[in-house]
């Protein structure tokens, strides 16, 4: 999943995506609704460049006071994302998420007090996780990186019964520069994004997948053996 699609908060204005050796890449949509590339690379070494220009808002929607919408309320489509996933046990931290919403409103502000309990609580480190880190497991050691604090986010929100997904993407600005996620809670009759890995709101960000967790927007799913030989990321303001 390298190819973002035009929606809510972005356009694709171009995009162009090279493999070498040339290969066919088969499009298809998750059941996320993500732009996924299908295809076959033979024995050897392979290399993927995508280049894309989005048109971003510089701001992300805050909406303080937004209410919670009851389950029996909830469109079809949110269901999924209230139940406890691979990564996100939201049925095992609700004790913990009620110490974080104490006197707040149910809905929006809830959210934002779970963002902010872990910006300030978890440390943001390289090399403390992998990819079999769970929120329960950062519950316990603290730190983490984005993935981590997403994961921990969507189950407790879960737990509250709030729907959230994972989204992963580009931040634009972002240091060091790389792969990023963030997650997304429906509140009001709408998604709403909320990065605790930043202290305020942080528009510019161009979101690639959508999914319950990390199991479901994965940059690459393999189905061999392969190496990752080297990866680098560029996010850069267009010029007018």
């Amino acid at each position: 999943m390298l190819r973002p699609r035009s929606g809510p908060g972005q356009r694709v204005v171009r995009e162009a995506n090279e493999y070498a050796p040339d290969t066919v890449a088969a499009d298809f949509i998750d059941s996320n609704g993500n732009l996924c590339q299908r295809l076959m690379i033979n024995q050897g070494s392979f290399q993927i460049e995508s280049t894309v220009t989005v048109e971003t808002s510089d701001f992300i929607d805050t909406a303080p006071g937004s209410a919670f919408v009851p389950v029996h309320e909830l469109p079809d489509f949110v269901l999924p994302f209230l139940l406890p996933s691979r990564y996100c046990q939201s049925d095992l931290v609700g004790e913990l998420a009620q110490t974080m919403i104490e006197g707040q409103e149910h809905g929006y502000d809830q959210v934002e007090a779970i963002r902010s309990w872990i910006h300030a609580h978890i440390e943001y480190r390289y090399g403390t996780s992998s990819a079999s880190t769970s929120a329960v497991d950062t519950v316990h050691s603290r730190v983490g990186v984005c993935r981590d604090f997403v994961h921990l986010g969507i189950a407790l929100c879960r737990s509250l019964s709030i729907p959230a997904r994972m989204v992963v993407g580009y931040l634009h600005k972002l240091e060091p520069m790389d792969l990023h996620a963030w997650f997304e809670a429906f509140v009001g009759g709408r998604w709403y994004t909320f990065d605790a890995t930043q202290a305020q709101p942080r528009g510019n960000r161009i979101a690639i997948a959508y999914g319950r967790d990390a199991a479901d927007v994965a940059l690459a799913n393999q189905f061999g053996p392969i190496d990752l030989t080297g990866m680098e990321v560029w996010v850069h303001a267009a010029q007018s």
